[in-house]
């Protein structure tokens, strides 16, 4: 029962996004101001809290990375805010009070202030916009967030919670599931470390999804290479950061989603049953993910199955691109074309 449970609420979460990403106004816009804000504050976190901070001890330097993970809700709020049409200073304005704040509240502050203010910078005559937007526009985006941030923060503690639990009553199950799943959505426009973030994705499962992420970076590779998908740059873009090719990926998505899945919940079971832990939320991506394991775990058994992933990940990246050898890709001139 915790297995469907757990997978059930993570596939129904997943969704949600997809459906606000497609169907939502500014929806794709504002996922990808999503991801940047994930970028920006957790792989600094996970460099600096996880590296410096566990693994070196040099406290001022893990600093650095817990004031990065502090401003998430920030930085989600003020890139969102600019991604939808707002002016620099106004979404740094309405953003900065929300330091402390998660990132889904402030990227959900973000999304709805952002249509306020772009009404008052036409309703309102100018020189005047900038006093109005002063007095109300961060007053709103702090209640927005904290109207959020309880229900939210909650829900997604729930999950993340249940996927624990899940994960240690059926582990090979769910280590294909969360293995698979997680590195399917750090090469789509949702960001992978957002979502392990915000589910507050702990122990076994987020050393699962950082470990898998990061194997599957050869798969990824071998897949854009094989594929002929973009050039040389895009398949070394792909394979340290995912979400850098996301158009690509996006263009292509059968044959890479595929082939993703099947590397990601291989070597997620791997990673299950080896017992691997990582209490650094948020490291689900190729760079934190490796860091992030080392801090949480002998030295040893992480360079055994993160080579051991990256073999898995070429494996299943060569058998992939093969089985898709006659699949029409589409690369950005194409898309430029229709």
């Amino acid at each position: 029962m915790e297995v469907l449970i757990g997978s059930g609420l993570l596939l129904l979460f997943l969704a949600a996004f997809s459906l606000f990403t497609f169907y939502a106004p500014d929806g794709s816009k504002a996922m990808g101001a999503l991801a940047d804000a994930a970028v920006a504050t957790f792989l600094v976190e996970a460099v600096f809290s996880a590296l410096f901070g566990e693994i070196f001890d040099v406290g001022w330097l893990a600093q650095i990375g817990n004031i990065a993970g502090e401003s998430s809700g920030a930085a989600a709020a003020g890139l969102t805010a600019m991604a939808l049409g707002v002016s620099p200073v106004y979404a740094f304005m309405v953003s900065l009070p929300l330091y402390g704040q998660s990132i889904l509240p402030g990227f959900i502050a973000g999304y709805l202030i952002a249509f306020l203010i772009r009404l008052m910078e036409r309703k309102i005559p100018g020189g005047f916009d900038m006093i109005v937007i002063l007095f109300i526009g961060p007053v709103l985006t702090y209640a927005f967030s904290m109207w959020s941030s309880g229900p939210i923060d909650g829900l997604m503690m729930q999950i993340g919670e249940t996927i624990n639990i899940a994960a240690e009553t059926s582990p090979i199950i769910m280590g294909f599931l969360i293995g698979g799943l997680l590195t399917v959505v750090s090469t789509a426009p949702i960001s992978s470390m957002a979502v392990s973030a915000m589910i507050n994705m702990t122990g076994g499962p987020m050393a699962i999804a950082g470990l898998s992420i990061f194997g599957t970076a050869a798969c990824n590779y071998l897949i854009f290479r094989r594929l002929k998908i973009g050039d040389q740059s895009d398949a070394i873009a792909v394979t340290v950061e995912p979400l850098t090719a996301a158009d690509l990926v996006s263009a292509n998505p059968i044959p890479i989603y595929t082939i993703n899945m099947i590397s990601g919940g291989l070597i997620g079971i791997m990673i299950s049953l080896a017992g691997l832990i990582n209490n650094t939320p948020g490291t689900a991506s190729v760079v934190p993910g490796i860091i992030a394991a080392f801090a949480w775990n002998p030295p040893g058994q992480v360079v055994l199955y993160s080579v051991l992933g990256l073999i898995i990940g070429a494996v299943v990246g060569i058998v992939g691109s093969w089985a898709f050898k006659n699949y029409k890709i589409t690369n950005r001139e194409d898309m430029v074309q229709d």
